[in-house]
């Protein structure tokens, strides 16, 4: 078999927003250029996800030249964020943990407050490099991340997924499938491996950038939010349930972190290293 490639790259400029296509992207020590740079938290500070809130998989942050943000929603007009100068911050809760940010202004916070019907405002992480650290038990000193749950990189499988649909249409949910990709919202998608073969994987380069595997990516309820029209339903965590459960967490997919900067491309071979 010849070596896998690498099928599709996304980012997320805005965490739990929709993911835009690229045909490239600069990787950078925290991940891509323009992924999971900016977040939305509720009054208390808390980050706001598609796990309570899947209605963000609606809204859209396209980045702009300057740094800044142009939101789309339905039901809201369009509305150009400039980036913010870094004078007070705001102490972000991402999962128990604290970051310091910086939040975007009143009109952000009126945008998606009236979006999502309850308060909320938009921040943005303006020194990644500085703020956030990678989990120590599966990083080096120094790495870091920017606004992803906590690893720069999220690598998915085409065969993987085309195995796990097939064991979706065995189950008891098989009118839910086949699911698209979207609903596991990874930055790098391969084509030509063997189903479940970044398992075994340790080290890869794509194109030119190389990578650690820090480890499998455990899933959860964002997983069956349809991104088109934020409904749920039970798949794929009933199948991953029975068949991916690996020390009781359900996996697809690998976490990754770049061992140096560069860009990856749409075509680019990818190279299993160990």
């Amino acid at each position: 078999m010849s070596d896998p490639v690498l099928r599709s790259v996304h980012v997320h400029p805005v965490k739990a927003l929709r993911a835009l296509d690229r045909a490239e992207a600069e990787v950078q020590p925290w991940g891509l250029a323009h992924d999971r740079r900016w977040a939305v938290v509720d009054a208390t500070g808390t980050v706001m996800t598609q796990r309570r809130h899947p209605r963000l998989a609606l809204a859209a942050a396209e980045p702009l030249p300057d740094g800044g943000l142009r939101l789309t929603a339905p039901g809201r007009e369009p509305l150009l964020v400039p980036v913010p100068e870094p004078s007070a911050t705001l102490t972000m809760d991402i999962f128990d943990k604290p970051v310091e940010t910086v939040p975007a202004g009143t009109a952000a916070a009126a945008w998606f407050s009236a979006f999502l019907e309850t308060d909320a405002r938009l921040v943005h992480l303006d020194a990644p490099e500085h703020r956030r650290p990678v989990n120590p038990a599966y990083a080096r000193p120094g790495d870091t991340v920017s606004l992803a749950d906590g690893y720069p990189l999220l690598l998915t499988s085409t065969a993987s997924l085309d195995a796990l649909n097939a064991l979706v249409e065995q189950g008891d949910h098989a009118d839910e499938g086949p699911l698209p990709m979207t609903r596991f919202r990874p930055n790098l998608v391969v084509d030509g491996a063997a189903p479940w073969a970044e398992d075994g994987w340790t080290r890869l380069a794509v194109g030119d950038v190389t990578f650690r595997v820090a480890k499998p990516c455990a899933r959860c309820v964002v997983t069956t939010t349809d991104q088109t029209t934020a409904e749920r339903g039970k798949e794929p965590l009933r199948t991953l349930g029975r068949h991916r459960n690996l020390g009781g967490k359900l996996v697809f997919g690998q976490l990754l972190i770049p061992e140096h900067r560069g860009t990856v491309r749409v075509g680019d071979p990818v190279k299993i290293l160990d």
